[in-house]
């Protein structure tokens, strides 16, 4: 592959991000060169340009409109019992260190003559995800979203993760994982709503892996 081809193909993968891509390539390019690497070898030729593609991918949370994201996919109707989407797998960038934090999310929530599309609860996960961020804000996120959104009874989520930062280096823990959650409404307030969905999210939930 030219270098034409190459810019042919990541063009449509960027030019709606939002992103400054020039910059972030032009800042890769320093950072290869402040650790004593040839920015114009072989390998490293289009580096600068793959980690712009790839901010625009990991980091296009910054300008996704969660409403917009949910359009017209609310839906009156009478049911009040929990509704729950559980293991959604997720990747996010810790602002920290800019490495990748990954594993699953859970949510849960109390209608009260709404729903959601159950196509929409992923989708609000990497909004939030597709960001700088630290786990525990990402869980408060989603929980206000929904809240706000819908208006339920109660929002509860559970968010279980892996960070590489932990794990590459620091502590050097490989196998430590870290849980954070929001509840709202009967989720806060009533223990055995609460409890009923920790039980529905514990029941067959097997070991994070990267």
């Amino acid at each position: 592959m030219n270098a034409q081809e190459f810019d042919d193909d990541i063009l449509e993968n960027i030019e709606n991000s939002g992103l400054d891509t020039t910059a972030i390539e032009e800042a890769v390019n320093r950072i290869l060169q402040a650790v004593g690497e040839d920015p114009s070898r072989a390998g490293l030729q289009f580096t600068p340009k793959r980690v712009a593609r790839m901010y625009a991918e990991l980091l296009g949370g910054y300008t996704a409109d969660p409403v917009k994201t949910v359009g017209d996919a609310i839906f009156e109707i009478k049911y009040d019992e929990m509704v729950l989407v559980r293991d959604i797998e997720f990747y996010s960038l810790c602002e920290h260190h800019i490495l990748p934090f990954m594993g699953r999310v859970h949510v849960a929530y109390l209608p009260d003559g709404k729903v959601l599309g159950l196509s929409k609860i992923p989708r609000i996960v990497d909004i939030y995800a597709h960001r700088l961020q630290v786990q525990e804000r990402m869980t408060r996120q989603i929980a206000d979203f929904i809240l706000d959104l819908l208006k339920p009874k109660g929002v509860a989520v559970v968010v279980e993760a892996l960070h590489l930062c932990s794990m590459m280096r620091g502590v050097k823990k490989q196998n430590a994982r870290m849980t954070t959650s929001a509840m709202h409404g009967a989720f806060r307030a009533n223990l055995a709503t609460r409890q009923e969905f920790l039980d529905n999210i514990s029941r067959g939930a097997g070991p994070l892996q990267i």
